[in-house]
């Protein structure tokens, strides 16, 4: 089995077009989008969930109300301005955390408690092409290169357990930590450009990168 990672140094190239038209040719493949951050291959491919789960990369912290007494001690700790107070409660803004932990570990208390946060969803699904794994990560949430690594480890796995023989990827555009999680590991990469400055500049770096 091999996986093709189709990428691109800027959005707007044709990635994800190149990627649809790769799953309409190929004969035994799975197709993965790992733009989590943008996802739009379901439009073109129009899949049938079959399988839908929440993903969760991280924790966030929840005031216990019957245990705070109002101390204010996390509220000076927290330097990401996660926590506020109206009308003498305490509450955490689940966006604003970041869950560090130190309201938690500082709390005289013990009235802060961790769960696990959810940042997005992930799905399996079918489509006219051939079986799909991609996600939605959620409105302002972090953590999408852990995403990017899901959806790759579940496209694999579909793929061998029906036998396919290819995996292609929509890689994520740009050169952050979700195109690094989309390349690692990877047999082949396509790179997809415009005839501009700014993209074949852009396409230099992704080449760098890989």
């Amino acid at each position: 089995m091999k996986e093709l990672v189709v990428i691109s140094g800027k959005g707007g190239t044709g990635k994800t077009s190149v990627v649809a038209s790769f799953a309409a040719l190929a004969q035994n493949a799975v197709m993965a989008d790992c733009d989590v951050d943008a996802a739009d291959l379901h439009l073109i491919l129009k899949p049938d969930i079959f399988s839908s789960n929440d993903f969760s990369g991280g924790s966030t912290a929840q005031i216990l109300s019957e245990g705070c007494t109002g101390c204010g001690t996390c509220l000076e700790l927290c330097r990401f301005n996660a926590i506020n107070v109206k009308k003498g409660v305490y509450r955490i803004d689940p966006i604003a955390c970041e869950g560090c932990g130190i309201c938690s570990h500082f709390c005289p208390e013990k009235a802060i408690e961790f769960g696990p946060a959810i940042n997005g969803q992930w799905f399996l699904s079918e489509t006219r092409h051939g079986p799909m794994a991609h996600a939605k990560l959620g409105i302002a949430q972090e953590n999408s290169g852990k995403l990017v690594t899901l959806v790759r480890a579940q496209a694999k796995k579909l793929a061998q357990e029906r036998g396919h023989e290819l995996v292609i990827i929509d890689g994520s555009p740009g050169i952050g930590c979700p195109v690094i999680a989309s390349l690692t590991g990877a047999d082949l990469v396509l790179a997809v450009t415009e005839p501009t400055m700014s993209g074949r500049h852009d396409l230099q770096r992704v080449i760098d990168l890989a």
